[in-house]
């Protein structure tokens, strides 16, 4: 089955049949939340994927407890990279003024929105030589950095994941901080659910619409700028999920696959049920 999967696909790399989930142990990613008298399932890793650099270190993974969560490729990237790479075609809005400029952008998918694909919402500042913005903690009068994201029923914003901060002394306060500078990235994952992009139904809509909220105060060695809140909207296309060319899956709206499972699907029906528990097949 990998085999022809593999040539109908034109995938250039090599794919593992991992028949007694003998991998999957030994990488600790054997799916627990099946339970061993599930001949049909049992066996399975937990979704995922490792990033390795060239020396084959593994430098980033992400997992996750149900196949409906992956990340994109393009996610994976900028792992292995270290860097993001904004997509041109991607929606973008833009604020702040000359020294210190806030971009809000979607990352992934050229910018589209798919059921269970996390894609994530970057808030990028650029800030001007001198110019710093705070992390938590700041003392009472001072106004951390933030970013909220929201959107329609179904959409699901996972909290902000934020680089490093470097420590600052505030001298004239006599408090220390810790502050980001240059060109400042912070992401929010997100991903929408049945409830917006179904698997089983056509789209209802053709897009979604992204609200994001910043908030930020810029600082130089020894005054203050005002507070600022920004808000930014992002107009994302919905698309559809790929599923495979067999019948239950088929004939909802969604882009089927050329390749006809419908014979593995028949073998892998009557090879399970006999399976002994606590075996994989």
């Amino acid at each position: 089955m990998l085999a022809e999967f593999a040539e109908k696909q034109r995938l250039p790399y090599p794919l593992l049949s991992d028949l007694e989930s003998e991998v999957i142990r030994r990488y600790g990613i054997l799916n627990t939340n099946v339970d061993p008298g599930d001949g049909f399932y049992y066996g399975i890793p937990f979704p995922g994927a490792y990033v390795t650099d060239e020396a084959g270190v593994v430098v980033a993974k992400f997992f996750h407890d149900t196949y409906k969560k992956r990340d994109s490729a393009e996610i994976l990237i900028d792992a292995a990279l270290g860097w993001i790479d904004p997509d041109a075609e991607a929606p973008s809005a833009s604020g702040g003024d000359a020294e210190i400029k806030v971009t809000a952008f979607l990352h992934g998918g050229r910018g589209t929105l798919r059921q269970g694909i996390r894609r994530h919402v970057v808030v990028r500042f650029e800030l001007g030589n001198g110019l710093h913005i705070y992390g938590d903690p700041v003392p009472d009068g001072m106004v951390a950095t933030s970013v909220k994201v929201s959107g329609p029923p179904g959409l699901v914003a996972e909290a902000p994941i934020q680089p490093p901060t470097a420590p600052f002394r505030l001298e004239n306060l006599g408090v220390d901080l810790n502050v980001w500078s240059g060109t400042v990235d912070i992401v929010v994952p997100i991903y929408p659910t049945g409830e917006l992009a179904s698997e089983v139904r056509p789209l209802d809509r053709k897009s979604a619409t992204i609200e994001v909220q910043v908030r930020y105060q810029a600082c130089d060695d020894e005054t203050c700028l005002l507070p600022r809140v920004e808000t930014f909207s992002l107009e994302a296309p919905l698309d559809v999920v790929d599923v495979p060319a067999i019948a239950v899956h088929m004939g909802h709206g969604q882009r089927e696959g050329d390749f006809d499972g419908t014979p593995h699907f028949k073998r892998l029906l009557k090879r399970k049920p006999a399976t002994p528990k606590g075996k994989s097949a």
